[in-house]
């Protein structure tokens, strides 16, 4: 009976991963949304249409803001800690792209900032403050969501660039993660920390010109997830189980 813990939750990626999983029976779900006033209508009839809505909890978790990840990690011990449950698989999929059209020669210095903070600092201390709170089973699976923007061997044959700023952000995530899967190992002897790239999908994020379904990629991706071994720690996969170059 795992337990799964997903960021950003009330649209796109977060949403779909919402969707699949909540139709086991067998799950225990924390959603997590940046903010409880914000538009979760589709992620409440998503729980409704599920096969067991008592098991999927809406958690208010904005992971640009340390202090609310830190109340998060009190209130997902108030729901877990009293049924002896912990996180099997944490999956960080809380994004933003806010300058799309920024290059290197006209970054917005308060749009990376944001980008970074949301995209690296929040997964970091998403790890650190669960990890503080005794939350993360000793064999936790951990999925960072990147890009293949954030691959500089990937990025450097795209042209024209696009999406500096993002590109940063996720190629500082993918060593975050490489960081993070050793760290982690040395806490929690099991844990498997990964990233991996979803593919270009039909969501706000993916814009005009995406290719892959929602579904279609999340089911590769949970495919990929649920097949770790240990020796997978710290890898950089795309949503068809390949690995990808740094």
């Amino acid at each position: 009976m795992p337990t799964y813990c997903i960021t950003g939750t009330n649209r796109g990626l977060g949403l779909e991963f919402v969707r699949q999983l909540s139709q086991s029976p067998e799950n225990t779900i924390l959603a997590l949304t940046r903010s409880l006033s914000s538009d979760l209508g589709p992620l409440k009839e998503a729980i409704a249409a599920s096969s067991s809505p008592a098991n999927t909890h809406i958690l208010e978790c904005d992971t640009s803001n340390l202090l609310s990840i830190h109340t998060f990690s009190k209130e997902a011990g108030k729901i877990l800690h009293p049924l002896g449950k912990k996180i099997d698989f944490l999956l960080n999929s809380a994004a933003v792209n806010p300058a799309s059209w920024q290059s290197s020669l006209s970054l917005g210095p308060d749009d990376l900032s944001h980008q970074i903070n949301v995209n690296v600092v929040g997964p970091a201390k998403t790890v650190e403050f669960l990890l503080g709170s005794d939350l993360l089973a000793k064999d936790v699976r951990i999925l960072n969501m990147t890009s293949g923007l954030g691959s500089l061997s990937v990025s450097s044959g795209i042209k024209p660039r696009k999406c500096a700023g993002y590109s940063i952000s996720k190629a500082a995530l993918n060593m975050l993660s490489v960081h993070q899967a050793e760290d982690l190992k040395a806490k929690l002897e099991g844990a498997v920390v990964i990233v991996m790239d979803p593919g270009w999908v039909k969501t706000r994020m993916g814009g005009e010109g995406a290719v892959m379904e929602p579904e279609d990629s999340i089911q590769d991706v949970l495919r990929v997830l649920h097949g770790l071994k240990k020796e997978d720690n710290g890898k950089f996969f795309h949503h068809s189980g390949e690995t990808i170059p740094w």
